[in-house]
């Protein structure tokens, strides 16, 4: 499966597409050049035959450690397709991934499927807060954020505590995971979400502020 996915990079790799996508990435990853629409694509057969069989986490592992950016794009790809294999103990797995090669768009993917472990096991709430204060911001970001799928089922004391843990931060990726959680949360329970604001609004940064308040 590896050399397919090579070959694709190989025969479908855009040097000046790939220049424009790495840029837009701050120049943090290499690129084939093949844009996410054409890459769904291209991969359609890769997944077709891995769809039956189990989660594989040496292939993924593989892919993760490719060269090219595109290569963790199909990792997340195939491990969506086996989202319901996922088991708690793969909750080390998705770490390992949010941990090496993170930026946002990768992170933002694996959040939900950390979600997907939390409602499979409530012991990981406490995983979560210890992400909450971990010193990589990303691990950090995926605590904040987990939980934005959940909608109703959101544990809003467990956000808000874990919100609060992160409150005065300078970093922008933490303060614009805290306006995105709560924005989501305010299109079920405004209420609520306003009145976090309220009380907190003095130790909020303005993003965050800004972000929150998008439906409210």
């Amino acid at each position: 499966m590896i050399n397919m996915i090579n070959k694709i990079f190989e025969e479908n790799g855009d040097k000046v597409q790939a220049e424009k996508m790495a840029a837009y990435m701050q120049n943090r990853f290499q690129f084939a050049g093949i844009p996410k629409p054409l890459l769904k694509e291209l991969i359609k057969p890769v997944l077709k035959e891995t769809s039956k069989l189990p989660l594989d986490w040496d292939f993924v592992f593989k892919l993760w450690d490719n060269d090219y950016r595109e290569a963790q794009y199909i990792a997340l790809e195939y491990i969506q397709k086996h989202r319901k294999q996922l088991v708690v103990q793969d909750i080390n797995n998705l770490k390992h991934l949010v941990i090496n090669k993170s930026w946002w768009e990768t992170v933002d993917t694996i959040d939900a499927l950390v979600g997907d472990l939390v409602k499979k096991d409530s012991n990981l709430i406490g995983t979560m807060l210890e992400w909450a204060k971990d010193d990589n911001i990303w691990l950090r970001r995926v605590a904040i954020d987990f939980q934005q799928q959940y909608k109703l089922d959101t544990d809003k004391e467990l956000l808000k505590k874990i919100i609060v843990m992160n409150l005065g931060s300078d970093e922008f990726f933490i303060n614009k995971a805290i306006g995105w959680s709560l924005r989501d949360y305010s299109k079920v329970n405004p209420e609520w979400v306003s009145s976090f604001i309220e009380k907190y609004k003095d130790k909020m940064d303005k993003l965050s502020i800004k972000e929150a308040s998008k439906y409210i």
